[in-house]
């Protein structure tokens, strides 16, 4: 991980620059999500006037234009983009919360029942209702019909495919800080904020380095835990979640990662080579310096993913031999150094 001298002064640390607009999460909502007719956006809970609004009113109601830069959590920003919709505050006017009421809940159509809460003050000033994005309707990936967009603040917190508004009297964590631990203000600037602390207390740190079979470890989220030098006795990692890892110097030679997710993992000067990755999610994580000789990078996930980073001293990755094919999401600053390396398969343009 390393910090750029150059950065320009709207892009936030670790953060890197993208014309693109990832689709982040789930792809498509709740079949009913798509049918305007078949259900009505609310605004609920502690307020005096709690609100049913047709979707297609709302949509109607959004002329107004936001400009704004997105910052997600996986390490890429996209500068000014402009959407269209109104902000919450104008619905929030309507419903008048009542006095206790101090935070605001997003739910969602999402299939895995997305939510994220603001404090209520922060929703009334940065949270908007969009509909559109660059003058062009939503694509349902991105959110359509209807999603939040929250200024200053990391993506997770800019909701897809909303269907209702709650106040509540006290916060409430959303899907991606109850189930992932991510950060609850998840404010880019301070660059920290993607994550809260490890997820493992010490002794159970010291018996995951040392397990012989990781099967009781699948589908867990491990999160933040510091695994420099790391060499597994069993190298079949497959499925595992090591989200956030410090993984700097780790032997990976040969190791099993397939679905693996490795989000936001530091991988600097670790050894992957002839490493499974096939189907691995990658984003986020620092892969520059590492020894991806003969590595399968087939299938994966590569929004946010640094394979080279111009100051950092440990070099780019070495990809002498790697397959890429049906990988995705890689940005602008990594394809010309992957592609000019001698791979042996290229990752989707």
């Amino acid at each position: 991980m390393a910090e750029t001298t150059d950065r320009p002064a709207w892009l936030p640390p670790d953060q890197t620059p993208t014309q693109k607009w990832p689709v982040v999460g789930e792809r498509a909502p709740l079949p009913v999500c798509l049918d305007l007719d078949a259900w009505t956006f609310e605004v609920t809970g502690l307020v005096s006037r709690p609100l049913t609004i047709p979707p297609r009113t709302l949509i109607a109601r959004g002329t107004q234009s936001l400009t704004t830069d997105l910052h997600c959590v996986t390490r890429w920003s996209h500068r000014a983009m402009h959407f269209t919709g109104l902000p919450v505050s104008a619905l929030l006017d309507e419903a008048r919360p009542l006095p206790e009421a101090t935070y605001v809940r997003f739910v969602s159509f999402s299939p895995r029942a997305h939510d994220t809460g603001l404090p209520l003050d922060v929703a009334r000033r940065d949270t908007w209702l969009v509909h559109a994005a660059d003058g062009v309707p939503l694509s349902v990936p991105h959110g359509a019909p209807l999603r939040t967009v929250t200024v200053g603040r990391y993506l997770y917190k800019s909701l897809k495919w909303v269907r209702r508004i709650e106040l509540l009297a006290a916060p409430h964590l959303g899907y991606w800080e109850r189930e992932d631990g991510y950060h609850e203000n998840a404010d880019p600037w301070p660059g920290n904020e993607r994550y809260v602390g490890g997820s493992l207390p010490p002794d159970a740190l010291a018996r995951f380095r040392v397990a012989t079979d990781f099967t009781a470890w699948r589908g867990k989220t491990l999160r933040g835990l510091d695994l420099r030098g790391w060499r597994p006795s069993d190298r079949d990692l497959s499925g595992l979640a090591l989200k956030d890892c410090d993984l700097r110097g780790a032997d990976f030679t040969g190791v099993d990662l397939r679905g693996a997710n490795l989000t936001m993992a530091r991988l600097a000067g670790a050894s992957l080579r002839g490493a499974d990755l096939t189907g691995a999610d990658l984003e986020g994580a620092w892969l520059a310096g590492a020894d991806l000789t003969d590595a399968c990078l087939r299938q994966t996930a590569l929004n946010g993913t640094s394979f080279y980073e111009p100051s950092d001293v440990a070099g780019g990755a070495r990809l002498t031999g790697a397959r890429f094919g049906g990988a995705v999401g890689l940005l602008e600053s990594q394809v010309g150094y992957v592609l000019a390396a001698p791979i042996a398969e290229g990752p989707v343009p």
